[in-house]
């Protein structure tokens, strides 16, 4: 194939302007012109397979009365707001209501239980909350040791600890100035299951856009006429979030979002009912559809041409399924929430190496460094590293604020202006990276001969 890889790689330049707001960007940009006010924005099925098609001009009228309700609440900007929600359409209004009044948003998992849910919002401060049923046991029973937490707003709940979502939205006006943001003012504050109780990860809003040369290559340059995205992965983490919703919105197509468990069946009846062309999945979720149905082709209608997988690497056996059965190869990707979509592949654009964990994005610069930061040569291990500038001397906008009131652990992350993954690998003459292990798993992890370091079977997020 022809390798489009170094000239991609090269040429590649970050537009990041001054002032930059994910909610501006992914709702209110596409509803001030009416053609696109109509086009989709989110599909969406419950557990019950009830559904409702929600319009970019329906998504930004009710994400303006949603801001002005906060703003009558007293939230101003830099407060944190959690949403505790799932995969539903308030969730999107939530977050892009949180963002047009310049606040931050706190994404919870309706899977944390009441001490992961006071740890987090204990830690963070959060004035403001926002659940549903999914969410609401673990959340109630932390709120009272959470002092912060001043009020409660319910989905679908009736409780009188809770102020109704629709009553809420029913007395506030359907227009709303945005606050003015700066592209490096905070915007999201994720507690990644593995950073600890106290290492909020607090992200700007040009996160979105570091985001998005590794989602538009490992979507085979998404977006194209008809595309529609669909992924699994909860909104509250990132996966979900910055891999999935934010990318798709921003471009102003439309995803798909469901309620329940996944499962195979389920899976299939989407991909083909909505005629998805995008998805991002992890490992265990591609290995379930292939047993589910291994000659997927023969019973369904599918459209998708292009599959983001992370987690785990892919084995040959579900790398050659998705060829077969669903007839494209798929890209994976790593990535951690502090420097996000930063490595990965892109099949159209250049060659996989199967068991790699691919190269650069555009935009990212990457090296293997030894304990004191210094590169390794090809061939030798060392710890995954994403510089604070591209190879332009740019600031590489993928990079986090920093931890929550955490700046010991900040200064840990970062070697001069290396922000160190935690993740061993070594770089080949062509500038795939190759998994090694977990630098916490070795007690020197230094440019130390590759036969002398363990190689774990799969790159975890």
């Amino acid at each position: 194939m022809n390798d489009q890889y170094q000239a991609l790689y090269q040429t590649f330049r970050w537009l990041v302007p001054a002032q930059f707001n994910i909610a501006q960007s992914c709702c209110h940009q596409w509803a001030a012109t009416p053609a696109h006010a109509r086009s989709i924005a989110i599909f969406y099925e419950d557990e019950d397979s009830q559904r409702e098609v929600w319009t970019y001009g329906r998504l930004a009228e009710a994400v303006n009365q949603l801001a002005n309700g906060l703003v009558k609440l007293g939230v101003t900007p830099g407060d944190r707001v959690a949403v505790a929600l799932g995969q539903r359409p308030e969730t999107v209004v939530a977050y892009m209501a949180i963002y047009t009044v310049g606040a931050v948003s706190l994404p919870l998992s309706a899977q944390l239980g009441p001490d992961a849910m006071q740890t987090r919002l204990r830690d963070s401060g959060t004035q403001v909350a926002i659940i549903d049923p999914s969410s609401s046991a673990a959340l109630l029973a932390a709120a009272d040791r959470c002092p912060h937490l001043q009020l409660i707003i319910g989905v679908d709940l009736a409780n009188e600890r809770i102020l109704p979502w629709r009553s809420l939205l029913a007395r506030q006006p359907a227009s709303f100035k945005p606050v003015a943001t700066r592209a490096g003012d905070p915007a999201i504050l994720l507690y990644p299951d593995a950073a600890g109780a106290s290492r909020g990860v607090l992200l700007p809003h040009s996160a979105l856009i570091g985001s998005l040369t590794g989602f538009v290559a490992s979507q085979d340059w998404f977006p194209k006429h008809g595309d529609v995205f669909w992924s699994p992965a909860d909104w509250a983490q990132a996966d979900g979030l910055m891999n999935a919703l934010l990318p798709t919105l921003y471009f102003g197509h439309p995803i798909v979002g469901t309620r329940g468990r996944f499962s195979p069946e389920r899976a299939f009846d989407l991909l083909q009912r909505y005629q998805i062309t995008n998805a991002s999945l992890a490992w265990a979720e591609l290995r379930a559809l292939m047993q589910g149905s291994p000659n997927a082709r023969e019973h369904y209608k599918l459209a998708l041409r292009a599959v983001m997988s992370t987690g785990e690497r892919l084995d040959e056996a579900t790398r050659t399924w998705c060829e077969t059965a669903l007839g494209l190869a798929p890209n994976e990707m790593f990535g951690q929430a502090e420097c996000n979509y930063v490595i990965g592949g892109s099949g159209k654009r250049w060659a996989a190496r199967p068991g790699s964990m691919g190269r650069p994005y555009p935009g990212h610069r990457v090296a293997v460094i030894d304990e004191q930061g210094q590169a390794c040569p090809a061939g030798q291990v060392g710890e995954v590293a994403v510089n604070r500038y591209d190879i332009h001397g740019h600031p590489d906008p993928a990079l986090f604020l920093g931890y929550w009131s955490n700046e010991a652990a900040t200064r840990e992350k970062f070697s001069g202006d290396w922000c160190r993954t935690g993740e061993l690998a070594h770089l080949d003459a062509d500038g795939y990276l190759w998994h090694a292990g977990r630098a916490q798993d070795i007690i020197k992890a230094t440019c130390e001969p590759l036969e002398q370091l363990p190689q774990p079977p799969d790159i975890s997020r």
